[in-house]
C-alpha cells in the first residue's frame, strides 16, 4: 500500500505545481511589464526549441518499437484484426467530429505579433500546393534529408518501414541486439523528456504570462476560446455520444461499461498517461468489466499505443488552426486529407509524455507553420491532456469490450 501511495502523492504534487505555475503566469501577465514580458518570451522560446529538439527522434523510435513488437505475437490474428478495425473507426470518427466542429465554429486568427513569436526561422512557403506536391514532400529521396529538414511525415514513413521490417525479420541474435539498441535510445530520450517535464512549471509560467498579457489586452480571447471549445467539445461528444453508440451497436450497455471502467478513466484523468494507467485498465477490464484475459492482455497494450482518439482530433484541429494563422487556405478536400494524416500520425504515439503536443509541434515545423502558437497553447494543453487521456483510456476499454464480444460470439 505504501508503494501505491507514493506515486499518487507525487502526481498530486506535480498537479499542484502545474496549476500554481498557471496561476502565477496569468497574474504576471496582467502586470503588463515590458521587461517581464520580454523575459517570458525568451523562456518560452527556449522551451519551444527544447521540445522541437527531443520530439522528432522520440516519436520515430516509439513508432519503430511499436511495430516491431507485433512480430513477436502469435495466434492473435483475429483479435488484432477486430481491435485494429475498431481502433481505426473510432479514431477516424473522433477526428471527423473535430473537423466538423472546426468548420461550424470557425475560430479566428491570433494577433500577428503573437503568431510570429518564436517562429522567425520558420519558412512561410506553405500555400499553393497540389495534392501531388503534398504527397511528394512525404516521400524522401535519401535517408538523411527528413532528419535534417525535420519533415515528420517522411520520418514517420521511414519509421513504419523500419518497424514493419523488424517485425518481419526472423528471430535472431542480430535482430534482438538491434531492437535492444532502439529501446535503449528510446529510454534515453524518455529520460530527457522527464527532465524537461520536471522543469516545465517554469515554461508554463512563461507561456501563461504571454497568454494572460494578450487576454488582458483584449486580444486572442475570441480565437483561442473558439479553439478550446472545438477541442474540448470534440472530446465530450466522442466520450459521451460516439463511443456509447459504438458499444450499443455491439449490444453492450455503455452506462454499465463506463461504471465498471470508472477507476481506470479517473486515473487516466489525473496521470495524463495511457501507459501509466494500463495496469489499472487491464485489472478493471478483467475483474469489473469481465473482458477475457486473452483479449484484455493483448488488445489493451496495443490500444495504449495505437488507439489515440483524442490525440488524432487534437493533431487535426491544432494543425488546421496553425496553418490558418500562417495564411494557408485549405479546401475541404485538403482538410479531409489532413484528417487521415492526423489519424496515421497519432498511431504509435502513446508512451511519449505530451506526445500529441510534441507530434503536432514537429508536424507543423515540417510544414513551416507559425509554431509560436504552440507555446500559447501549452498552458491550456495541461487541461486538454487530462481530458484526452481519459477519453483515450475509455476508448481503449470500448475497443477491448467490442473485440471480446465479437470473439466470443464467433466461437
Amino acid at each position: 500500500m505504501t508503494e501505491n501511495k507514493k506515486p499518487t502523492g507525487n502526481l498530486q504534487k506535480q498537479m499542484i505545481f502545474w496549476i500554481g505555475a498557471l496561476i502565477v503566469g496569468a497574474l504576471l501577465g496582467l502586470l503588463q511589464l515590458a521587461w517581464l514580458d520580454n523575459l517570458m518570451t525568451f523562456i518560452a522560446t527556449v522551451y519551444t526549441r527544447l521540445f522541437q529538439l527531443i520530439a522528432v527522434p522520440t516519436i520515430v523510435l516509439a513508432v519503430i518499437t511499436t511495430l516491431a513488437m507485433f512480430g513477436t505475437q502469435k495466434d492473435t490474428g483475429r483479435i488484432f484484426k477486430h481491435a485494429l478495425i475498431y481502433t481505426l473507426l473510432t479514431t477516424i470518427v473522433a477526428a471527423a467530429v473535430g473537423l466538423a466542429l472546426y468548420l461550424i465554429i470557425k475560430p479566428g486568427n491570433l494577433p500577428a505579433g503573437l503568431v510570429n513569436a518564436g517562429s522567425a526561422n520558420i519558412p512561410h512557403n506553405l500555400g499553393h500546393e497540389t495534392y501531388y506536391d503534398h504527397i511528394l514532400q512525404v516521400i524522401p529521396n535519401n535517408v538523411l534529408k527528413p532528419f535534417l529538414e525535420g519533415n515528420v511525415l517522411s520520418l514517420l514513413l521511414l519509421a513504419f518501414a523500419v518497424g514493419i521490417g523488424l517485425a518481419k525479420l526472423p528471430e535472431s541474435e542480430n535482430k534482438a541486439t538491434l531492437v535492444r539498441c532502439i529501446e535503449g535510445l528510446q529510454s534515453l530520450l524518455f529520460l530527457l523528456i522527464k527532465a524537461l517535464i520536471w522543469t516545465l512549471p517554469l515554461g508554463i509560467i512563461a507561456f501563461s504570462d504571454l497568454l494572460s498579457a494578450q487576454v488582458s489586452a483584449g486580444v486572442a480571447v475570441d480565437s483561442l476560446g473558439k479553439y478550446v471549445t472545438i477541442i474540448l467539445g470534440g472530446n465530450i461528444i466522442q466520450f459521451f455520444i460516439i463511443l456509447p453508440l459504438f458499444l450499443l451497436s455491439r449490444g453492450i450497455n455503455p452506462l454499465k461499461h463506463l461504471g465498471r471502467m470508472m477507476p481506470a478513466v479517473l486515473m487516466a484523468l489525473f496521470t495524463k498517461s495511457s501507459a501509466a494507467t494500463l495496469p489499472v485498465t487491464m485489472e478493471t477490464s478483467e475483474t469489473r468489466a469481465h473482458i477475457s484475459k486473452k483479449v484484455s492482455r493483448f488488445v489493451l497494450p496495443i490500444c495504449t499505443t495505437i488507439n489515440m482518439n483524442g490525440c488524432a482530433a487534437f493533431i487535426l484541429v491544432t494543425s488546421l488552426f496553425l496553418m490558418q494563422n500562417g495564411g494557408v487556405n485549405l479546401s475541404i478536400g485538403q482538410m479531409i486529407l489532413w484528417l487521415f494524416i492526423a489519424v496515421i500520425a497519432a498511431i504509435g504515439n502513446a508512451g511519449v509524455p505530451m506526445g500529441c503536443y510534441f507530434l503536432t509541434l514537429s508536424l507543423m515545423t515540417g510544414q513551416g507553420a507559425p509554431i509560436g502558437i504552440m507555446g500559447i497553447i501549452l498552458p491550456i494543453y495541461t487541461i486538454i491532456d487530462m481530458i484526452e487521456t481519459a477519453e483515450n483510456v475509455w476508448s481503449d476499454s470500448c475497443v477491448a469490450a467490442m473485440t471480446d464480444k465479437d470473439i466470443n460470439n464467433n466461437k
